[in-house]
């Protein structure tokens, strides 16, 4: 486990990391309902909904959890962070997907959600990054394979490939929205990290 910042620290870095992660529930919700393309995780995510009839966001968080299993002989150590990663985001996503429309008939609007959904979830990645209280259980698979030798591109190019393959035969929507999340993502979230992060971070791969 992380250790925890001192007390008269923690709680502004918990506001950081909850309003990071409200965010990007938020913008995942946003790109859903453009249904123009989702992150390769998130066409996973949402073709396992299709199949089970679970809600994408309570995917999100099964499969959050299932990937902290491999964390375990990566030895790769759990913050609050990350149990909060696991739990919040898809939390917002279904919260947000029960009162958001199912979908946008004009096309105008839905680039617009698909866009603003990628500028959230960055914004969102860069307040929960910055919060320095532990990765994402994505991105801590990511960095606890390039503990191992694997480089970061390589292992968020394979794990991502994967994901995206997988959830796009299960039926997950794969777009232009998925080509802007795949080459937007690192740029904007260095981005608003260098400007949201309480701490000095390398921003890890976005999930």
């Amino acid at each position: 486990m992380l250790p925890l910042p001192p007390l008269r620290q923690l709680w502004p870095r918990l506001a950081r990391l909850m309003f990071g992660l409200v965010l990007f529930g938020i913008g995942l919700a946003l790109m859903v309902i453009a249904d123009l393309g989702l992150s390769p995780w998130d066409v996973l995510h949402q073709g396992i909904s299709i199949h089970t009839g679970i809600p994408i966001g309570t995917v999100v968080i099964i499969t959050g959890f299932l990937v902290l299993l491999l964390w375990i002989p990566l030895k790769e150590r759990i913050g609050i962070g990350t149990i909060a990663n696991a739990i919040v985001i898809g939390l917002v996503l279904d919260g947000m997907l029960l009162v958001l429309p199912e979908t946008l008939e004009n096309m105008a609007l839905r680039w617009v959600a698909m866009l603003g959904g990628v500028v959230l979830v960055a914004i969102g990645s860069g307040f929960y990054i910055g919060a320095g209280l532990g990765p994402g259980p994505r991105d801590g698979l990511m960095t606890g394979l390039a503990r191992h030798g694997i480089s970061i591109a390589w292992a968020r190019a394979g794990i991502e490939i994967v994901a995206l393959i997988a959830g796009w035969l299960l039926g997950g929507t794969v777009g232009i929205g998925t080509l802007v999340f795949a080459f937007g993502m690192g740029p904007l979230v260095q981005f608003f990290l260098k400007r949201f992060s309480v701490i000095p971070v390398s921003p890890p791969a976005s999930e």
